[in-house]
């Protein structure tokens, strides 16, 4: 510098150094600090963690999109994904890989639950007292044992605490449990909030104004779908106007949410199809030809099934005798409970729910004709109790067959249609990019749908569900 001899001191130098040395002692305190940290956390399993490859051969192959089955199919799984498809000998696994043998198996896209109500049902209890993490992990694992790899949560969810569980799913921490979606809160009227039901928590909804803020809560949660109750319940209540359904659909489409709707009367399918309702969550209770051309100006209204209700109570043949993968899943006591209630005995109500389901079986067959996209949904998990979560999908697959699918269309429905439905991209058939999440049967569920029931190994991104330590759990809660 300008002024300075070579002895004169550097200033400049010296504090740069010491700020220097500073710093150096600074990042080795944070290094060993960071260690110390690692060494004391327990490890949390991670989705991005590597797998290794493995080619899977020999099955038949059913792979969701409603194409003929791959017979003697070959796929390649890799890092939970997958990566190719084809026939055995067609594919070349990578040096390493793992080779397993499907022969004499048939192989059907995860199944996927678009309408339940997750964490109520415990034991003989139903309500909000049992909604806690552990119960709905127990849910998520009985869904994933059944070969279930996602189930949306309609509406009945409160707090912080769904969408920490959603999240963690997500994030592989719990990689036994199938996914858990939650629509939040649900948007009902007044009236139909109690402390004794599944919506107890939901946004009461008496003006436009309140209808949209509460949508607007709903936004930063990430959901996908608003859930909403516009029904009359047999006209024991005042149910939603259409100035406030048609401010939620509204107020949800202009955030690029679509509206779920529980509402199963005829009249007000066709008002809510007239005002872009998006996804009904039940059947509708009867089909006219008005409502089919409505749904025919609207092609993107889906509807969910949810047939069970009056199906099993005049049909419900699992239960006498009970099938073998409820008794590894369901207390003796809930067995014996539902047992005692059906099938119905009572004439009178036997004949009501046959004429309720006759209705629903047409209005199938009415709306599969025009081409209407119908998805698989349970409402399994509610306050009326002893739905058995999981088991109730394998019932539903029989229910639609009975409606009048084919079975190839009743395995459509279960996976890439309820995908489609629930806006789920990497699930819902066995393809390329998407997440490796199937389940092995013993037997072709295209030559018999509950062949669906014959599970012999469920697998989620990519890893076998061990479902012998499932099963144990299960029965240790039952002792």
């Amino acid at each position: 510098m300008p002024g300075m001899t070579p002895k004169e001191p550097r200033i400049w130098e010296t504090e740069s150094m010491r700020y220097l040395h500073w710093l150096v002692l600074v990042c080795l305190a944070l290094v060993i600090g960071s260690e110390h940290v690692s060494a004391q956390a327990p490890a949390q399993p991670s989705a991005a963690a590597p797998q290794r490859a493995t080619l899977f051969e020999g099955a038949r192959l059913i792979t969701g999109d409603g194409r003929a089955p791959i017979e003697n199919a070959a796929f390649l799984v890799e890092n939970a994904r997958f990566t190719r498809i084809g026939r055995k000998g067609e594919i070349q696994a990578p040096a390493g890989a793992a080779h397993i043998d499907l022969t004499g198996k048939t192989v059907i896209p995860t199944l996927i639950d678009g309408h339940s109500h997750i964490g109520y049902m415990k034991h003989l209890t139903s309500g909000a007292q049992n909604y806690t993490r552990e119960n709905i992990l127990d849910h998520m694992r009985r869904f994933a044992y059944f070969g279930v790899a996602a189930s949306q949560s309609m509406g009945s969810d409160f707090g912080e605490l769904p969408f920490q569980i959603r999240d963690e799913i997500v994030a592989g921490k719990y990689p036994d449990a199938a996914r858990f979606l939650t629509a939040g809160r649900g948007l009902a009227p007044l009236v139909e909030i109690a402390s004794d039901n599944m919506r107890q928590a939901a946004f009461p909804v008496t003006t436009t104004a309140g209808a949209r803020a509460s949508v607007q809560e709903l936004v930063p949660r990430k959901v996908k779908l608003i859930k909403t109750w516009v029904d009359d319940r047999d006209g024991a209540i005042k149910p939603l106007s259409p100035e406030l359904y048609r401010a939620i659909i509204d107020e949800a489409h202009k955030n690029n949410l679509r509206v779920a709707v529980h509402a199963t009367g005829l009249a007000q399918a066709k008002e809510l199809l007239r005002a872009g309702i998006d996804v009904f969550a039940h059947m509708i209770g009867d089909v006219d030809d008005e409502l089919v051309d409505l749904f025919k100006q609207h092609p993107n209204t889906m509807v969910l099934s949810a047939l069970g209700g009056p199906r099993r109570a005049v049909y419900a043949p699992w239960l006498h005798p009970v099938h073998p993968l409820i008794l590894e899943t369901v207390l003796p006591e809930q067995i014996a409970r539902l047992q005692r209630r059906l099938p119905l005995t009572d004439s009178a109500q036997l004949a009501r729910s046959n004429a309720s389901w006759e209705r629903l079986a047409r209005g199938i067959t009415k709306l599969t004709a025009a081409g209407v996209k119908i998805g698989v949904g349970t409402d399994g998990g509610g306050q009326q109790g002893d739905q058995f979560l999981g088991w109730t999908m394998h019932t539903e697959l029989e229910n639609l067959a009975a409606a009048g699918m084919t079975p190839a269309q009743v395995i459509v429905a279960a996976t890439r249609t309820t995908a489609e439905i629930l806006g789920i991209d990497d699930l819902g058939m066995v393809s390329a990019g998407m997440s490796a999440d199937f389940v092995v049967l013993d037997a072709n569920p295209l030559d018999d749908i509950t062949n669906s029931r014959r599970i012999s190994q469920v697998y989620l991104r990519g890893v076998a569900m061990d479902r012998a330590r499932l099963r144990a759990g299960f029965l240790a809660a039952a002792n």
